[in-house]
């Protein structure tokens, strides 16, 4: 990437979640309104000024960048880098108390993603990666520390990480998606960008996703590469703009993504 100065992308990936971390928080449990969009998903003032932070932190190191922001639309720009931003992943989570909730940042070039971060603030965690560098986690003040996924490699032994259940348990998706969890040694639903969390921090195997956006999964798939998975949508394709995706450690993922075919096939 000769055009690219990957450190400073990440970097700034980086402080644009801390950003948003740090405008959240300052609304997180303090009664926020919350209004509907038309799409009837929930936005408040704390996505809002999220997102504002996230896109000055972007212009200021990159102000000819394009940016797509959950909130904000399409920013125009110039060159093949485009930033993909999410203010708030769990805003439904955000406006009860949650914790697990946070924005999401990735940098596409030349389509495709080559570097993320991720932040859980109520937890105090936040996570990066960029291509070839590895994929981390720090918690609070403490020193970072390398992102590894899992070494299972039996379905039977395998805790999956679900997420949007309205569209995992419909759309003629409930047979594989029951057979799956039904199968594993474990299923979990911590929803959103938790959910991947687990399969970076070794602690799930697989993480399914359905009928979300791409600045929903902006970040996650250079995050799982990193930490050395497996990250593809259901047809197995390597993209975040499908709408889709399985996250795994590598050693399931194909049992996955042949479990889920048969009910992938007959909503194309």
């Amino acid at each position: 990437m000769p055009d690219l100065d990957l450190a400073r992308v990440l970097e700034t990936a980086r402080r644009a979640v801390e950003a948003a971390s740090a405008a959240s928080l300052a609304h997180f449990r303090a009664g926020v309104r919350v209004e509907v969009k038309p799409d009837r998903t929930p936005v408040t003032a704390a996505d809002r000024d999220a997102e504002a932070a996230i896109l000055g932190v972007i212009r200021a190191a990159f102000p000819h960048h394009a940016v797509l922001g959950e909130e904000t639309g399409a920013h125009e720009g110039t060159g093949d880098v485009r930033w993909i931003v999410d203010p708030i992943d769990g805003t439904r989570g955000f406006t009860r108390g949650g914790s697990f909730w946070g924005p999401l940042v990735g940098c596409e070039h030349q389509g495709r993603i080559v570097a993320g971060a991720m932040a859980m603030p109520a937890l105090g965690e936040t996570y990066w990666a960029a291509r070839g560098t590895g994929a981390f986690l720090q918690r609070g003040g403490e020193p970072p520390v390398r992102l590894q996924v899992s070494g299972v490699p039996a379905w039977s032994d395998a805790t999956v990480s679900l997420g949007e259940l309205h569209f995992l348990l419909g759309a003629k998706l409930s047979k594989p998606i029951l057979g799956l969890t039904t199968s594993a040694a474990q299923a979990r639903c911590y929803g959103d960008l938790a959910g991947c969390a687990m399969v970076l921090q070794g602690r799930a195997e697989a993480w399914i996703e359905a009928g979300v956006k791409i600045w929903d999964l902006a970040p996650l798939q250079i995050l799982i590469e990193e930490a050395g998975g497996r990250f593809t949508d259901f047809a197995g394709k390597p993209t975040v703009a499908s709408g889709n995706c399985v996250a795994s450690n590598g050693k399931l993922h194909d049992h996955v993504l042949a479990a889920l075919r048969q009910g992938y096939e007959k909503l194309t």
